[in-house]
């Protein structure tokens, strides 16, 4: 399915590689995409050159290079695409001109409007959500416990997101006093999340500088054996959880701050000892060890698997670039380069509609429970342009087997294409993983 897209991006030819150029000009077009219709034309090719050289005493060199990508702009192309991809649409180009104040003028103004009863709401669905969670986990049977874990998992995300990105309350302590309480269960520091966080929405999809997740660079995958097998396990089987990397590597380094946020973050970092000092040791005081896994560890990874989960599904496609700083456009990375994706309703209950991405990254400063208002007014606006699915396992499978290793033309190199010796666990992937969309 979508691996073939990549796959037929080969062509043999001589020994030396030459570029087929696009006859289209004034058309843009994502980079790396490769017409579904060519696929019996280039294997045609492959034959003909194949047995062309058998014939000759010459040895010929097969070589791989890039075809110039399609048009993204033709609809039955990109509705191939989509199915391939596990996508219900994949919006067409949005034209250079448009800018992002565009996008956000075409927002009513309703949907930044701070509601305290819908904010408090959303506390009482978390904060019970996860109550009952606890309570699951203590009555289950061990044969249940994964699906309590599962539960509970996702019910601790919560309203956190709001405050942290100021769209929680109008009293500010009070957000901020939310916001580190919701994060505490997770040992998250507050104010470092949203540090990263808001940089993260400002530079999405930049290449160096969103703070969430961005490709692997050529020159790190080929720096050193053993971090290129860390790499492909971490970008490839454990990707899921790479989340818990993110949260170690960014948010407890007070180096990775500015001066004027060090103190706040010191703040936030004390309450997360003091959590893990206090809290911790009274767990295990009153359930033991195995208490500690099954009471907070197991959720913990439930939510960091919704943490990589949302962030994958939400920024990364085969189609979807991310650009160096002086190439990037907001509106195009935000609007264009952002996904919306359908969960079942009750992770989208639990999670305050946070796969309602798109309108989040027009504007962090619209509220969870006007997001879907706000999507809406983006669908009868800009609708043609907009990338949207419904989770399913050729989605999943699409990113963690194709979207690896940067590449300027193609978007995305897998590493098997890279290192085929040391991939095995990309194979696995391929083989086990479901294709259903």
């Amino acid at each position: 399915m979508a691996s073939r897209i990549a796959d037929s991006m080969l062509l043999v030819v001589g020994p030396h590689q030459r570029s087929i150029p696009s006859h289209r000009a004034g058309l843009r077009c994502s980079p790396g995409m490769l017409c579904l219709k060519m696929e019996s034309i280039l294997g045609k090719e492959i034959k003909r050159q194949c047995s062309v050289s058998t014939k000759r005493s010459k040895i010929v060199q097969a070589v791989a290079i890039p075809v110039a990508p399609p048009p993204l702009d033709s609809a039955e192309y990109r509705k191939q695409l989509a199915k391939n991809y596990g996508f219900q649409q994949i919006g067409e180009p949005l034209p250079e001109n448009v800018t992002f104040k565009d996008v956000i003028d075409t927002l009513p103004k309703k949907v930044f409007e701070i509601d305290d009863v819908k904010a408090w709401k959303s506390v009482l669905i978390s904060a019970t959500s996860y109550a009952l969670g606890l309570i699951m986990i203590s009555k289950a049977p061990w044969y249940l416990l994964p699906l309590a874990w599962a539960w509970t998992g996702t019910a601790i995300t919560g309203v956190r997101h709001d405050c942290a990105h100021k769209s929680f309350s109008r009293n500010k302590l009070l957000e901020d006093i939310v916001g580190t309480l919701a994060f505490l269960p997770l040992i998250y520091p507050y104010e470092p999340w949203r540090f990263k966080h808001d940089r993260h929405h400002a530079k999405t999809n930049m290449l160096s500088e969103d703070t969430a997740w961005h490709p692997v660079l050529r020159e790190e995958f080929d720096s050193s054996p053993i971090l290129r097998k860390a790499i492909i396990f971490g970008y490839g089987p454990i990707r899921p959880l790479m989340s818990i990397a993110h949260w170690l590597i960014w948010h407890f380094d007070l180096n990775k701050f500015r001066p004027n946020e060090v103190k706040r973050v010191k703040i936030s970092l004390a309450c997360v000892f003091a959590f893990m000092a206090i809290g911790w040791p009274l767990i295990i005081y009153k359930t033991g060890v195995m208490g500690w896994i099954k009471f907070w560890l197991m959720p913990w990874l439930g939510y960091h698997f919704w943490m990589s989960t949302f962030t994958m599904v939400h920024h990364t496609a085969p189609h979807i670039p991310f650009k160096s700083s002086d190439e990037w456009n907001a509106a195009q990375a935000q609007l264009n380069g952002t996904v919306h994706c359908d969960y079942p309703r009750w992770i989208e209950i639990l999670c305050h509609d946070i796969n309602v991405h798109i309108p989040h990254h027009i504007s962090p400063r619209i509220p969870s429970y006007n997001l879907r208002a706000a999507h809406q007014s983006l669908q009868e606006n800009w609708g043609k342009y907009l990338n949207e699915a419904r989770w399913n396992w050729r989605l999943m499978k699409t990113i963690m087997t194709i979207c690896h290793v940067y590449n300027k033309e193609q978007n995305y190199v897998a590493f098997d294409k890279l290192a085929p010796e040391e991939s095995q666990p990309i194979d696995f992937l391929r083989k086990v993983m479901p294709d259903y969309a």
